[in-house]
Protein backbone atom coordinates (compact mmCIF):
# COMPACT_ATOMS: atom_id res chain seq x y z
CA UNK A 1 0.00 0.00 0.00
CA UNK A 2 2.37 2.10 0.64
CA UNK A 3 4.54 1.31 -2.40
CA UNK A 4 1.54 2.38 -4.13
CA UNK A 5 0.67 5.60 -2.64
CA UNK A 6 4.54 6.42 -3.46
CA UNK A 7 3.94 5.40 -6.99
CA UNK A 8 0.51 7.76 -7.28
CA UNK A 9 2.70 10.76 -5.50
CA UNK A 10 4.96 10.56 -8.62
CA UNK A 11 2.20 10.45 -11.14
CA UNK A 12 0.92 13.28 -9.51
CA UNK A 13 4.21 15.36 -9.63
CA UNK A 14 5.08 13.93 -13.07
CA UNK A 15 1.59 15.46 -14.29
CA UNK A 16 2.88 19.12 -12.35
CA UNK A 17 5.60 18.94 -13.99
CA UNK A 18 4.22 18.31 -17.25
CA UNK A 19 1.90 21.05 -17.11
CA UNK A 20 4.57 23.55 -15.67
CA UNK A 21 6.20 23.08 -18.94
CA UNK A 22 3.22 24.03 -20.76
CA UNK A 23 2.29 20.53 -22.45
CA UNK A 24 -1.58 22.05 -21.84
CA UNK A 25 -2.88 18.29 -22.59
CA UNK A 26 -6.73 17.78 -21.90
CA UNK A 27 -5.92 15.48 -19.04
CA UNK A 28 -3.67 17.43 -17.59
CA UNK A 29 -5.33 18.78 -14.51
CA UNK A 30 -3.13 21.87 -14.35
CA UNK A 31 -3.78 23.33 -18.15
CA UNK A 32 -1.36 25.05 -20.69
CA UNK A 33 -1.84 28.26 -22.61
CA UNK A 34 -2.97 26.72 -25.78
CA UNK A 35 -6.09 25.26 -23.04
CA UNK A 36 -7.43 29.03 -23.08
CA UNK A 37 -9.73 30.62 -25.49
CA UNK A 38 -9.17 34.35 -25.56
CA UNK A 39 -5.36 35.70 -25.65
CA UNK A 40 -3.82 38.85 -25.41
CA UNK A 41 -0.10 41.26 -25.04
CA UNK A 42 1.40 43.34 -23.03
CA UNK A 43 3.86 46.28 -24.40
CA UNK A 44 5.77 49.02 -24.06
CA UNK A 45 8.30 51.13 -25.66
CA UNK A 46 10.65 47.74 -25.60
CA UNK A 47 8.54 46.22 -28.39
CA UNK A 48 9.21 49.56 -30.77
CA UNK A 49 7.12 51.04 -33.65
CA UNK A 50 3.93 48.48 -33.59
CA UNK A 51 1.60 47.47 -36.69
CA UNK A 52 -1.24 46.95 -34.81
CA UNK A 53 -3.49 46.18 -37.90
CA UNK A 54 -1.72 42.89 -38.02
CA UNK A 55 -1.39 42.59 -34.43
CA UNK A 56 -5.18 42.15 -34.54
CA UNK A 57 -4.86 39.79 -37.50
CA UNK A 58 -2.84 37.32 -35.53
CA UNK A 59 -5.61 36.78 -33.12
CA UNK A 60 -4.68 38.86 -30.16
CA UNK A 61 -7.93 39.70 -28.47
CA UNK A 62 -6.70 42.35 -26.18
CA UNK A 63 -3.69 44.58 -25.05
CA UNK A 64 -2.09 45.92 -21.58
CA UNK A 65 -0.45 49.14 -22.56
CA UNK A 66 2.46 50.82 -20.15
CA UNK A 67 1.28 54.45 -19.23
CA UNK A 68 3.73 55.56 -16.41
CA UNK A 69 5.80 54.61 -14.08
CA UNK A 70 6.43 56.42 -10.30
CA UNK A 71 5.77 59.95 -9.94
CA UNK A 72 7.59 62.16 -13.33
CA UNK A 73 7.62 58.77 -15.91
CA UNK A 74 5.52 58.31 -18.81
CA UNK A 75 5.85 55.87 -21.50
CA UNK A 76 7.84 56.50 -25.00
CA UNK A 77 5.22 54.77 -26.87
CA UNK A 78 2.11 55.08 -24.56
CA UNK A 79 0.06 57.71 -26.68
CA UNK A 80 1.07 55.80 -29.93
CA UNK A 81 0.27 52.54 -28.89
CA UNK A 82 -2.64 53.58 -26.85
CA UNK A 83 -4.52 55.29 -30.02
CA UNK A 84 -2.78 52.78 -32.68
CA UNK A 85 -4.40 49.69 -30.69
CA UNK A 86 -7.89 51.19 -30.73
CA UNK A 87 -7.94 52.63 -34.36
CA UNK A 88 -7.29 48.65 -34.97
CA UNK A 89 -10.46 47.51 -33.05
CA UNK A 90 -8.64 45.95 -29.99
CA UNK A 91 -9.39 46.07 -26.28
CA UNK A 92 -6.78 48.04 -24.98
CA UNK A 93 -5.96 49.09 -21.12
CA UNK A 94 -3.12 51.33 -19.41
CA UNK A 95 -0.83 49.87 -16.75
CA UNK A 96 0.81 51.97 -14.15
CA UNK A 97 4.32 50.77 -12.76
CA UNK A 98 4.80 51.18 -9.01
CA UNK A 99 7.42 52.52 -7.11
CA UNK A 100 7.81 52.34 -3.55
CA UNK A 101 10.17 54.92 -3.07
CA UNK A 102 6.82 57.50 -4.77
CA UNK A 103 4.09 58.95 -2.87
CA UNK A 104 1.25 56.94 -3.79
CA UNK A 105 -0.70 60.09 -4.09
CA UNK A 106 1.71 61.33 -6.33
CA UNK A 107 1.43 58.20 -8.33
CA UNK A 108 -2.04 58.29 -8.53
CA UNK A 109 -2.15 61.37 -9.82
CA UNK A 110 0.46 60.86 -12.27
CA UNK A 111 -1.36 57.95 -13.93
CA UNK A 112 -4.64 59.84 -14.09
CA UNK A 113 -2.62 62.97 -15.49
CA UNK A 114 -1.41 61.01 -18.42
CA UNK A 115 -3.82 58.11 -19.60
CA UNK A 116 -7.23 59.26 -21.14
CA UNK A 117 -10.43 58.73 -19.69
CA UNK A 118 -11.56 56.27 -22.15
CA UNK A 119 -15.20 54.87 -21.88
CA UNK A 120 -13.99 52.05 -24.07
CA UNK A 121 -11.05 51.21 -22.84
CA UNK A 122 -9.88 48.18 -20.27
CA UNK A 123 -9.62 48.82 -16.88
CA UNK A 124 -6.43 50.64 -15.16
CA UNK A 125 -3.92 48.37 -14.07
CA UNK A 126 -1.86 48.41 -11.38
CA UNK A 127 1.67 46.55 -11.68
CA UNK A 128 2.84 45.82 -8.09
CA UNK A 129 6.35 43.80 -7.90
CA UNK A 130 9.62 43.82 -5.96
CA UNK A 131 12.04 45.82 -8.03
CA UNK A 132 15.56 45.19 -6.89
CA UNK A 133 17.86 45.48 -9.79
CA UNK A 134 16.36 49.07 -10.37
CA UNK A 135 18.71 51.62 -10.40
CA UNK A 136 16.59 54.63 -9.47
CA UNK A 137 14.32 53.35 -7.00
CA UNK A 138 15.37 49.95 -5.58
CA UNK A 139 13.55 50.27 -2.13
CA UNK A 140 10.74 47.48 -0.92
CA UNK A 141 8.19 48.76 1.83
CA UNK A 142 6.95 46.90 4.62
CA UNK A 143 3.82 44.80 4.28
CA UNK A 144 1.44 47.35 5.31
CA UNK A 145 2.76 49.95 4.06
CA UNK A 146 2.67 48.54 0.66
CA UNK A 147 -1.04 47.31 0.83
CA UNK A 148 -1.78 51.03 2.15
CA UNK A 149 0.08 52.16 -0.82
CA UNK A 150 -1.63 50.25 -3.25
CA UNK A 151 -4.78 50.96 -1.53
CA UNK A 152 -4.86 54.31 -2.16
CA UNK A 153 -3.60 53.94 -5.97
CA UNK A 154 -6.46 51.67 -6.35
CA UNK A 155 -9.05 53.98 -5.25
CA UNK A 156 -7.53 56.68 -7.31
CA UNK A 157 -7.99 54.76 -10.40
CA UNK A 158 -11.38 53.54 -9.79
CA UNK A 159 -12.53 57.04 -8.52
CA UNK A 160 -11.07 58.77 -12.09
CA UNK A 161 -12.43 55.97 -14.36
CA UNK A 162 -15.14 54.38 -13.24
CA UNK A 163 -13.56 50.97 -13.63
CA UNK A 164 -12.60 48.54 -10.68
CA UNK A 165 -8.72 48.14 -11.44
CA UNK A 166 -6.87 44.89 -12.20
CA UNK A 167 -3.56 44.07 -10.21
CA UNK A 168 -0.92 42.69 -11.77
CA UNK A 169 1.78 41.05 -9.71
CA UNK A 170 4.55 38.45 -9.92
CA UNK A 171 5.32 35.19 -7.53
CA UNK A 172 7.13 37.03 -5.05
CA UNK A 173 5.21 39.78 -4.21
CA UNK A 174 1.99 38.15 -3.66
CA UNK A 175 3.78 35.84 -1.21
CA UNK A 176 5.12 38.80 0.23
CA UNK A 177 2.27 41.20 0.36
CA UNK A 178 -0.78 39.86 -1.34
CA UNK A 179 -1.37 37.09 0.39
CA UNK A 180 -5.11 36.48 1.60
CA UNK A 181 -5.63 40.64 0.39
CA UNK A 182 -7.26 42.49 -2.41
CA UNK A 183 -9.79 39.48 -2.98
CA UNK A 184 -12.35 41.75 -4.59
CA UNK A 185 -9.91 42.71 -7.58
CA UNK A 186 -9.26 40.82 -10.82
CA UNK A 187 -6.11 39.64 -10.65
CA UNK A 188 -2.93 39.65 -13.71
CA UNK A 189 -0.69 37.15 -12.51
CA UNK A 190 3.05 36.50 -14.10
CA UNK A 191 3.98 32.87 -13.92
CA UNK A 192 6.28 31.84 -16.99
CA UNK A 193 5.57 28.35 -17.85
CA UNK A 194 3.97 27.27 -14.57
CA UNK A 195 -0.12 27.51 -14.83
CA UNK A 196 -1.13 29.89 -11.84
CA UNK A 197 -2.59 27.19 -9.64
CA UNK A 198 1.26 25.68 -9.00
CA UNK A 199 2.56 29.34 -8.11
CA UNK A 200 0.01 31.12 -6.63
CA UNK A 201 -2.32 28.32 -4.67
CA UNK A 202 -6.17 28.57 -4.88
CA UNK A 203 -5.84 32.64 -5.57
CA UNK A 204 -8.65 33.08 -7.87
CA UNK A 205 -6.83 35.00 -10.95
CA UNK A 206 -8.02 36.84 -14.47
CA UNK A 207 -5.21 37.32 -16.42
CA UNK A 208 -2.18 34.77 -17.08
CA UNK A 209 1.43 36.35 -18.26
CA UNK A 210 3.05 33.07 -19.41
CA UNK A 211 5.78 34.05 -21.13
CA UNK A 212 7.88 37.24 -22.11
CA UNK A 213 8.99 35.80 -25.08
CA UNK A 214 6.00 35.49 -27.60
CA UNK A 215 5.91 36.19 -30.69
CA UNK A 216 2.98 38.31 -33.10
CA UNK A 217 2.82 39.59 -36.09
CA UNK A 218 3.22 42.96 -36.54
CA UNK A 219 5.62 43.24 -33.61
CA UNK A 220 9.70 42.94 -33.95
CA UNK A 221 11.64 40.63 -31.48
CA UNK A 222 10.02 39.15 -28.24
CA UNK A 223 6.61 40.44 -26.49
CA UNK A 224 4.74 39.34 -23.38
CA UNK A 225 2.16 36.51 -23.82
CA UNK A 226 -0.98 36.13 -21.68
CA UNK A 227 -4.38 34.35 -21.46
CA UNK A 228 -7.70 34.88 -20.19
CA UNK A 229 -9.45 32.94 -17.39
CA UNK A 230 -12.67 31.64 -18.76
CA UNK A 231 -14.09 30.96 -22.24
CA UNK A 232 -14.64 33.41 -25.30
CA UNK A 233 -18.22 34.08 -23.85
CA UNK A 234 -16.60 34.63 -20.33
CA UNK A 235 -14.34 36.97 -21.97
CA UNK A 236 -17.78 38.97 -23.95
CA UNK A 237 -19.14 39.16 -20.58
CA UNK A 238 -16.64 40.31 -18.45
CA UNK A 239 -15.72 42.85 -21.50
CA UNK A 240 -19.65 43.99 -21.10
CA UNK A 241 -19.23 44.49 -17.51
CA UNK A 242 -16.17 47.18 -17.87
CA UNK A 243 -18.05 48.87 -19.89
CA UNK A 244 -21.43 48.87 -17.78
CA UNK A 245 -18.95 50.17 -14.90
CA UNK A 246 -17.77 53.09 -16.88
CA UNK A 247 -21.57 54.01 -17.55
CA UNK A 248 -22.52 53.93 -13.88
Amino acid sequence: MRQLLISLFALALTLCIAGCAGGGLSEDPFPGPADYEVHGIDVSKYQGDIDWDSVRASGVQFAWIKATEGGDRVDDKFAQNWASAKAAGIPRGAYHFAYWCRPAEEQAAWFTRNVPNDPDALPPVLDVEWNGQSKTCPKKLPRDEAIAAMKIILAAMEQAYGKRPVIYTSIDFHRDVMQGEFNDYAIWVRSVKCNPALKYGDRKWRFWQHTAEGRVAGIKGNVDRNAFNGSAKDWQVWLAGVKVASST
